[in-house]
């Protein structure tokens, strides 16, 4: 069953551009000629369907913006994800389900909300370790992988790099992009495919969250620039070019697209509380001003 599950959702996904699932699409599949759900009613983070004594999936709901989620799924020292109880009875039959999928290692489809009615979701997911302090169960996204092992410095850097990129990437984005209305903030495009949500810090930084104000909507050329340090924003919103690129002939791209949007002020969200902090755009354009 979690085998025809996978093969479902890699169908879905591949018809998707962004890889992003609609809440309908997922509410149930085919196997041995009959209807299961994937998920089991919304407000329910644990589906474990009657057939099975293990669950199934697990799901991590969007959270409007401006809200703080009840409570947070987090990435823990060890660069593992983590997930909560539902409530705080570690007997509750849901949670009896997850940890059975832990025992025997059986994968589950993770879906984890980054707008209103839709998931990106992650799978094979593991479920291998638990604690009953925090309630919280620790996950891993290969098979294998030991909460008792968890590699030396390297490692756990690396893991949560990727734990990070999974979990909070897409949502980061979602985020940006609504608060810049779907366009880069430097050239205007409006191609929702063609933007990405910049980090100002990175996210390895201590002041690299993945929040609207450490971000920018850029295009990916404007993205590319940007983290290359080949274009700078000042703490007060205006584009930089790098001196020796606007020095450059070349072809259109770097005369219309990078060269004269130099001077040009960043188009900043509606909400001023969404608006790039000042203190993260003035500690990369130190960095920018040290490449230049």
């Amino acid at each position: 069953m979690r085998a025809a599950l996978f093969a479902h959702l890699d169908a879905l996904q591949a018809n998707s551009p962004d890889q992003t699932l609609r809440w309908d699409q997922t509410e149930s599949f085919e196997f041995d000629s009959e209807r299961y759900l994937i998920r089991q009613v919304r407000g329910r983070g644990i589906a474990k369907p009657a057939a099975l004594d293990g669950a199934l999936t697990i799901t991590t709901a969007f959270t409007p913006f401006g809200q703080r989620p009840p409570y947070e799924d987090l990435v823990g020292a060890d660069g593992f994800a983590r997930y909560h109880y539902e409530g705080t009875d570690g007997d509750l039959y849901t949670n009896r389900a997850l940890r059975l999928c832990g025992t025997y290692a059986l994968p589950l489809a993770y879906f984890v909300g980054v707008r209103r009615g839709y998931y990106r979701v992650h799978y094979p997911t593991y479920v291998i370790g638990e604690d009953t302090n925090s309630c919280t169960f620790t996950l891993a996204f290969e098979r294998g992988a030991s909460a008792d092992d968890p590699g030396d410095e390297l490692e756990r850097r690396y893991r949560t790099q990727m734990t990070r990129a999974r979990l909070h990437q897409p949502i980061f984005r979602e985020r940006v992009l609504h608060a810049y209305g779907s366009a880069c903030a430097v050239c205007h495009l409006r191609h929702a495919e063609l933007l990405d949500a910049a980090h100002i810090v990175e996210d390895s930084a201590s002041l690299g969250e993945p929040i609207v104000p450490n971000g920018i909507a850029l295009c990916k050329i404007h993205h590319a620039a940007y983290d290359r340090d080949l274009m700078g924003v000042t703490p007060d919103y205006v584009v930089e070019i790098n001196e020796a690129l606007r020095r450059e002939v070349d072809g259109p791209m770097l005369t219309h697209g990078l060269k004269e949007m130099h001077g040009e002020r960043l188009r900043l969200p509606s909400r001023r509380v969404d608006h790039p902090d000042a203190q993260r755009l003035a500690i990369r354009y130190e960095r920018f001003v040290a490449a230049s």
